[in-house]
Parts: C-alpha cells; sequence; structure tokens
C-alpha cells in the first residue's frame, strides 16, 4: 500500500490548488448530502456523515456550507439530488480501475470518465470485472506529533488491520467492518484527522514499464481533476522511481 499512500500524500500537497478552485468544497459537500440523504441530519446518529464532516472541519470547509450540505440531504432546501455511482474500467496494460462517483449529473460524470480512460489508451468495463481485485478498506490519516506505540495500541485495540507510520504520516488501516469503531476510539481517545474514508486497495499490484506506467499515473490524475470523482483506486505498482518521474 505504500505507494498509493504516497501517491495520496502528493494529491495532499495539491490540495492548496483543489481548495482555491473550490474542488474540494464541492466534493465534500456532495458527501456530506448523500450522508445526510440516507441516514438523516443527527451526525450523532449517522456514522457515515460524521465522518463526512470531520472531513469538511478537516479541509476548513466553512460551517454555514456543512450546514446547507446536510439541510440539502435532508430535503430542508432544495438542491440535494445527488447519486453515487461506482465505474470499473482498465488502463494502459490492463491495470484495474475502481472510479467512485458522487454527481447531480450522470451523464456529465459518464462523459467525463470515458474521456480519461480514452485519451489514455483505457476503457470502461462491465459491472463487476475488476471489483474482485480489490478490498474496501478504512483509511485514516492522523495529524499532529504523536506518541507512535500509544496510537498503534489504541487502533488495534479497537480493531485496526495495522498502523503504518509513512514520512510522518500516521496512517490507519482497518477492515471495513471495523472502520466506525476504529474512528469512534481513535476520536474519543483524541486524535485528530488528516483523511478518514473507505478506500479500494487491490489485492496485487501490477508491474509494468515506466513509459505505461507513467501513462496510467496521468489517467489517475484526470480522472481525479473531475469535480464528479471522489476517489479513484488502482493495481497499479507506484514505486518511488515512479513517483520521481511523475513528479519531474
Amino acid at each position: 500500500m505504500s505507494g498509493h499512500s504516497k501517491w495520496s500524500t502528493i494529491k495532499r500537497k495539491k490540495g492548496a490548488e483543489d481548495a482555491k478552485r473550490a474542488k474540494i468544497f464541492t466534493r465534500l459537500g456532495r458527501d456530506i448530502m448523500v450522508a445526510a440523504r440516507e441516514g438523516g441530519g443527527d451526525e450523532g446518529a449517522n456514522p457515515r456523515l460524521k465522518l463526512a464532516i470531520a472531513k469538511a472541519r478537516a479541509a476548513n470547509m466553512p460551517k454555514e456550507n456543512i450546514e446547507r450540505a446536510i439541510k440539502k440531504g435532508t430535503g430542508e432546501i432544495a438542491g440535494g439530488e445527488v447519486v453515487e455511482i461506482l465505474y470499473e474500467g482498465y488502463g494502459p496494460e490492463g491495470v484495474a480501475y475502481i472510479v467512485e462517483i458522487l454527481t447531480d449529473n450522470k451523464n456529465r460524470a459518464l462523459a467525463e470518465v470515458k474521456h480519461a480512460f480514452s485519451k489514455h489508451e483505457g476503457s470502461l468495463a462491465t459491472n463487476g470485472a475488476v471489483m474482485w481485485q480489490f478490498d474496501q478498506k478504512g483509511y485514516i490519516t492522523i495529524k499532529g506529533d504523536n506518541d507512535y506505540d500509544e496510537l498503534f495500541m489504541e487502533a488495534a485495540e479497537a480493531g485496526a488491520e495495522d498502523v503504518l507510520d509513512e514520512e510522518g504520516v500516521v496512517t490507519v488501516y482497518t477492515p471495513r467492518d471495523e472502520f466506525s469503531t476504529v474512528e469512534q476510539a481513535l476520536t474519543q481517545a483524541g486524535y485528530q484527522f488528516d483523511d478518514c474514508e473507505l478506500r479500494w486497495f487491490p489485492q496485487n499490484e501490477l508491474e509494468i514499464p515506466k513509459g505505461k506506467a507513467l501513462q496510467n499515473m496521468r489517467l489517475m490524475e484526470q480522472l481525479e481533476e473531475s469535480d464528479d470523482v471522489q476517489t479513484v483506486a488502482c493495481n497499479l505498482s507506484i514505486t518511488d522511481e515512479l513517483l520521481a518521474a511523475y513528479e519531474s
């Protein structure tokens, strides 16, 4: 998972640019709307909404934006017609992709995803074609200067699968079913999150020639730039060498 965690770190570094364009707030707002629509507007009784709000606060999303997104989701005000879609696809050299969408315009979202795959010599796949190659797990990154051993024990006792210190960022991985329990335990222990969500992780990573690997990374970048795309997962093996080449 280390390569994909480093890729996530790169995306966090680029987050300031996204915030300027308000893309990150758009995505977070949609996540809050869907969570409120499905489980109600009380974050105390809706774990998914609580997580979405925590992510929004971590990104410094204004309180009024959060409240408006909740009301859109519960139907108190208009504008909450957002749907969730999951697309599967293949990039160059058969790299498998899962793309999670939250959108108020399915046709626009599909067109943008299709265009990204086509531009980079990939294609969409049928439902279930690649999902079997992935596991959905909890992904939590922790802010601040923390005692690793204490954090490890707290997370492990709550059901975490792994706790890694990667270049000063502590990342907690959990089984899907233990995600909410671990999140609540770490919250109650006073830890502050940079990120907290369910993500798709490949069971095995695919090593391919450098040129094709970089082409896949450009595909990932284009997909993630879409306002409608929430997350992108693939089974490409992302090495330090590839990251250096991509950033150069």
